[in-house]
């Protein structure tokens, strides 16, 4: 199974991917995370520091595939999830899509893209370009990561729409959302009545998860020292279930950018009317 998570920038797409690759890992799958940012940052929270990219490695072996070898560009993090740094091209140049179809060029080159159960590819930001769309290409399933806010569902938004481009011509479906760190969900129900997906957990607004990241250690590590983070890691082995039982996933139906526009700015702009929609739909289930 291949997964590409997606997300808004910042909204902590690197944390999410590291957890689930760990509960996966639990769950007895063998797990490779590739990060697809230039940053390089995404495999930080497994592995406790920077490794070294592909595309660096590459560099030094002037492009000679035959020279590199497994553990010069793969890295085994907790819990025996293994890990890879796709990199990038230099600031404001190349394409970040080049450099994943060079890792996954690569990684098959060594044999080793098939002797995973679970490959997790964790994407940089918005997909504003097809380059950024490259992931896809070789996925079952996209995760997108939101929060209850108006910019990260309108970014999701954008997610769906290139997983439904991408649907025409590859077997990929959208598995759901994942709310990190939100307090409440009522944008995200307001989202999904209008772009009917799947939500595959709400995290809790902890501050803990934030702290990971800084860390460099998953949820999971940390609570061997704290077990009150045992119940977050829970989340986390919630939606690795979901993603072992194959779910059906959806090809989504994005909203048009202006009206999805107007739907979110009114829910904070009209928080009466919201209110009353609420109630209706209350009323209804009620009544049925």
């Amino acid at each position: 199974m291949r997964l590409a998570v997606y997300g808004k920038g910042g909204i902590g797409k690197s944390t999410t991917s590291c957890n689930i690759s760990v509960a996966l890992a639990q769950r007895g799958k063998k797990v490779l995370q590739i990060g697809c940012d230039p940053k390089h940052d995404s495999t930080f929270t497994l592995t406790g520091f920077l490794i070294p990219t592909i595309i660096d490695t590459l560099q030094v072996k002037d492009y000679h595939y035959e020279d590199v070898w497994p553990e010069d560009v793969i890295y085994r993090g907790f819990n025996g999830v293994d890990c890879v740094e796709a990199g990038g091209p230099p600031a404001g140049a190349g394409c970040g899509g080049y450099v994943v179809g060079e890792t996954v060029k690569l990684l098959k080159e060594l044999n080793a893209f098939d002797e995973y159960d679970v490959i997790l590819f964790d994407v940089l930001g918005d997909v504003v370009c097809g380059g950024f769309a490259a992931p896809l290409n070789y996925a079952d399933y996209c995760l997108i990561v939101t929060d209850n806010g108006f910019d990260a569902l309108f970014a999701a938004n954008r997610i769906a729409a290139s997983v439904r481009e991408k649907a025409r011509t590859h077997s990929l479906r959208l598995a759901g959302l994942i709310g990190n760190r939100t307090a409440t969900r009522d944008l995200i129900d307001k989202y999904i009545q209008t772009v009917p997906i799947p939500v595959l957990e709400v995290l809790p607004l902890i501050e803990d998860i934030r702290v990971s990241r800084i860390k460099g250690k998953t949820l999971f590590e940390m609570s061997i020292i704290d077990p009150s983070l045992e119940y977050i890691c829970d989340y986390y082995l919630n939606i690795a279930d979901q993603l072992i039982a194959q779910p059906e996933g959806v090809i989504p139906k994005e909203s048009a950018d202006r009206e999805l526009f107007t739907l979110l700015s009114d829910f904070y702009l009209k928080p009466s009317d919201t209110e009353e929609n609420l109630d209706d739909i209350e009323m209804d289930l009620f009544n049925n």
